[in-house]
């Protein structure tokens, strides 16, 4: 345990992803945690409920990195989006994949470029990238300001997130975010833990030219490992 910064603490663990070596991962000590003294997060949507959930590693965004594991390394185009700490976007960006992360919290960037630091490998790619009804602080003003890094861009053959439908999205504003960074023909991974928003999400993705294809991947306690509960989506555009 140890203290990366005044205001919260850290841990580093040695992380298990079946296919591939254990990579060194430094996350937030827990779901506890909370620093934001300039308002950078606030001014961006996050609350301080839910400013440490980047920082932690979730049962979905594991399921995502052993997928990303067994993923054949091409020339294609990758975006994590949502990405958290990036776990997957690390396994693939160790492999040699073409990989690019985004999120929206101020500290991704920095914990990202950590992790890769920790695992030897070069900083990848990152990018600001926001959507959903993060429009309002919690004292009920705009969010007025602007997010340090780039902003999202270009188009991407392969498009993965962990968890990421967990607000209603009746607007459909997460299938036209993938819609606007998807190329022509593209292929989205969701792994999704039963939040219960997904009709809404397949119909919007279908409007978009994507059919989908759902796996359940629950799983019972073993080994020590938790048991688990949810679904691969996978949708395509030919």
């Amino acid at each position: 345990m140890q203290t990366s910064s005044p205001g919260y603490l850290t841990k580093q663990e040695s992380i298990a992803v079946a296919g591939v070596d254990d990579l060194l991962i430094r996350s937030l000590l827990d779901k506890h945690q909370f620093y934001d003294p300039l308002d950078e997060a606030l001014n961006l949507g996050i609350s301080s409920a839910t400013w440490p959930l980047f920082g932690l590693l979730w049962p979905s965004g594991m399921r995502l990195a052993e997928r990303m594991a067994r993923r054949p390394v091409t020339g294609e185009r990758i975006l994590e989006i949502g990405c958290g700490l990036g776990l997957a976007s690390l396994v693939a960006h160790r492999r040699g994949a073409q990989v690019t992360a985004s999120d929206c919290h101020p500290l991704a960037h920095a914990f990202l470029d950590e992790n890769s630091r920790l695992n030897g490998l070069l900083p990848m790619p990152y990018r600001h990238g926001l959507w959903g009804t993060a429009a309002a602080r919690d004292d009920g003003l705009p969010v007025l300001t602007h997010a340090q890094d780039a902003p999202l861009c270009g188009l991407f053959d392969l498009i993965v997130g962990s968890d990421i439908l967990y607000e209603r999205d009746d607007a459909g504003t997460l299938a036209r975010f993938i819609d606007e960074h998807a190329a022509v023909h593209s292929e989205i991974w969701v792994i999704d833990p039963n939040r219960g928003n997904r009709a809404a999400f397949h119909k919007h993705m279908a409007q978009a030219g994507f059919t989908m294809y759902e796996q359940v991947l629950d799983q019972a306690t073993h080994d020590g490992a938790e048991a688990y509960k949810g679904r691969m989506l996978t949708y395509t555009r030919h």
